[in-house]
C-alpha cells in the first residue's frame, strides 16, 4: 500500500522590506512521505522569499519536470521556477532553458562545498541562475516549527530572515553562492 502525503496548513503573515512586499497568505502543503520537516519547512521559505500572488506549489519531489515552486505569467511562461537541495547540473540547465528566472536554496551542510566545486564551472555560464545555500543550524531550527495548523510571522530586512510563531524565532542569514 502506498503511503499518502501528509497534509499541511499554514497561515504567512509577510513583510518583506528589501522587496517592499506585504502581505499575508493560506497555504496548503502536501508533505510527501520520502520529505522530513526539514525539506518542507525549506519549501515553506522558499515561498516566504519569492511570495506573490502568482507564486505556487507544484508537485514537486514525485514529478520530474517541474520545480518545486514555480511562478507562472497568464501565457503560462515559467517567470520563476525555484528548486530545493543539490540537483544534477542537467536538471538546472533545463530549469534555466524553460524559465526566465531560476533560484536554487542549496541546503545540507557540508555537502553544499563539495556540490558547488563540482558544478560551479558549468553552472556560472548561466545568467538567469541564483545559487543561495542555507545554513544546516538555521535549516534544523526552522524545521521545528513545522506543526499541522501553524501561523508564522516573517521579517526579511537586509537579506536577514527571521521567521517563527508565538513562541519561537528563528533567525536565518542565507548566503549567496552565484552570483556573487
Amino acid at each position: 500500500m502506498a503511503l499518502k502525503a501528509t497534509i499541511f496548513k499554514a497561515t504567512l503573515n509577510i513583510a518583506d522590506m528589501d522587496r517592499h512586499y506585504y502581505g499575508d497568505h493560506q497555504l496548503t502543503l502536501a508533505r510527501h512521505p520520502s520529505e522530513n520537516d526539514e525539506r518542507m519547512m525549506i519549501r515553506l521559505l522558499a515561498f516566504l522569499l519569492n511570495a506573490s500572488e502568482n507564486l505556487e506549489f507544484t508537485k514537486g519531489i514525485s514529478t520530474d519536470d517541474e520545480p518545486d515552486l514555480w511562478q507562472k505569467s497568464l501565457s503560462d511562461e515559467i517567470e520563476l521556477w525555484i528548486e530545493l537541495g543539490l540537483p544534477d547540473e542537467s536538471r538546472l540547465r533545463k530549469a534555466c532553458s524553460r524559465a526566465r528566472k531560476v533560484i536554487l536554496y542549496t541546503y545540507g551542510g557540508r555537502g553544499v562545498p563539495v556540490w558547488w566545486e563540482k558544478h560551479q564551472s558549468k553552472l556560472s555560464r548561466f545568467n538567469n541562475l541564483n545559487i543561495i545555500n542555507l545554513p544546516p543550524d538555521a535549516t534544523e531550527e526552522l524545521a521545528k516549527l513545522a506543526e499541522r495548523n501553524m501561523s508564522l510571522q516573517c521579517t526579511i530586512q537586509d537579506g536577514e530572515i527571521s521567521i517563527g510563531n508565538e513562541s519561537t524565532l528563528v533567525a536565518i542569514t542565507p548566503e549567496r553562492l552565484y552570483p556573487r
